[in-house]
């Protein structure tokens, strides 16, 4: 005996059922259907078929359910109306047709009452790829889906903070290593993402920089340093010639560009001082490796890298975010400040020319920037250091950068005024010693 023909959607012949589907719009399209599918797999159609519904209305000899949606919606109900039809197992994937129609056929599953459907939808889902504007849609919808739709959600829950500390350990420690150069696209992704992971945006920071995160943040810029400290030691011990290889060239501006960038976490995190300190140790022996680089523009590049890293080392020590004693910061001074005086006409001569300048990123704000950090430093100096650094800037050729012109002025002020207000505080201190 041959087993009965499947129903199919649209049999007028077979079917006891019209579903008549309307928009606001005046669309309204009938399918001929069968109740005892409509009944079995919908509790929105097994409602309005019951004895218990109040109205039944009758079109063409058969019972009528009207569903009313919105016009863009119409293609999605139609497609749900075939997929009751469908034996959905598992084996049939490409009934869903990508990730935007299936949330839209989930979204009319729920609203319609097929649990067959909405777990199939929720699976197919869940196991998808998304792109960034579906993701956002999901985003939109799921949440309003109630509990069977939730799994969707879970590669998009909040992580515990135990997770989040590991791969962020995980992250610096591998962003720090000075990986082989066909790393360095690996490396510059994990420097990017552990910068966003302690970025407060609209969002809050997604990691608590506690004392352990420091720590370890510490630790492992501790060893960057060390091996581009031993880099240096090499790279003075070697013959010129040997120096100016471009493996080791591109190697020591490695090691800036990583360097530049811890920088940048040190701040977010206000542990500077180490680094700052490291800095200062080695900035004598970095600027004699820079000037052994052989081509222009491997000497431009390697100074603008340069450039980079000392300007937040400056700006640390000139602006009091790391207290560094007198010396220290006279010495900075005397060390960056004829290197950044002779290097800005040299890079800015470079960019006029963009066929054979090198990629360059220093910004007229970052000039300014460092100007304004010169002056904070001298003008925390002794007036004797003052008047050194003034006498030396005013016999410059480079005069105009960076412009001392501030600082010569307080320095003129305070110098002229510097006996009187001195007399007036000692005698001031004595009247109120007298009086005791």
């Amino acid at each position: 005996m041959e087993s009965p023909e499947p129903s199919r959607i649209g049999d007028r012949s077979t079917s006891d059922v019209v579903v008549r589907l309307r928009t606001q719009e005046g669309r309204d399209d009938w399918f001929y259907c069968h109740s005892f599918i409509l009944i079995e797999k919908s509790k929105y159609f097994g409602d309005r078929l019951s004895e218990n519904w109040p109205t039944c209305q009758i079109l063409d000899s058969r019972n009528c359910v009207e569903v009313y949606c919105e016009e863009s919606d119409f293609d999605l109900h139609v497609n749900f109306l075939r997929l009751l039809y469908v034996v959905i197992d598992g084996s049939l994937e490409d009934i869903w047709h990508g990730v935007k129609n299936a949330l839209g056929i989930l979204r009319v599953a729920v609203e319609l009452g097929c649990p067959q459907i909405v777990n199939a939808c929720a699976n197919y889902l869940e196991a998808m790829p998304w792109e960034e504007a579906e993701e956002d849609e999901i985003l939109k919808i799921i949440p309003g889906m109630g509990s069977k739709a939730q799994p969707i959600l879970a590669r998009v829950q909040p992580v515990n903070q135990s997770a989040v500390l590991r791969i962020f350990l995980s992250a610096i420690k591998f962003a720090t290593s000075s990986p082989p150069s066909p790393m360095n696209d690996l490396k510059t992704t994990a420097q990017e993402q552990l910068e966003y992971m302690l970025t407060e945006d609209d969002d809050a920071p997604l990691l608590t920089a506690d004392q352990e995160v420091k720590f370890e943040v510490k630790e492992c810029v501790k060893g960057l340093f060390t091996r581009f400290n031993n880099m240096l030691e090499a790279l003075l011990c070697e013959p010129v010639e040997s120096a100016n290889e471009k493996g080791k060239m591109q190697s020591f501006q490695s090691y800036l560009s990583d360097l530049s960038w811890a920088c940048q976490i040190l701040n977010k995190l206000e542990i500077m001082k180490e680094f700052v300190n490291s800095w200062v140790g080695a900035s004598d022996k970095i600027v004699l490796v820079v000037e052994q680089a052989s081509s222009v523009a491997e000497i431009i590049e390697t100074k603008s890298k340069v450039i980079e890293v000392a300007a937040k080392v400056l700006e640390a020590i000139g602006y009091g975010n790391v207290i560094l004693p007198t010396a220290k910061r006279f010495h900075m001074v005397k060390v960056w400040l004829p290197f950044v005086r002779v290097t800005k006409p040299l890079i800015d001569s470079a960019t006029t020319n963009a066929k054979d300048a090198p990629e360059l990123k220093i910004d007229s704000e970052l000039w300014q920037s460092l100007e304004s950090t010169f002056v904070s430093m001298v003008l925390t100096l002794p007036s004797e250091d003052q008047a050194e650094i003034l006498t030396e800037w005013l016999g410059n050729e480079h005069i105009h950068y960076p412009d001392f012109t501030e600082a010569f002025e307080v320095w003129c002020y305070r110098s002229k005024v510097a006996k009187r207000r001195l007399a007036d505080i000692l005698g001031n201190h004595g009247m109120a010693s007298s009086t005791l």
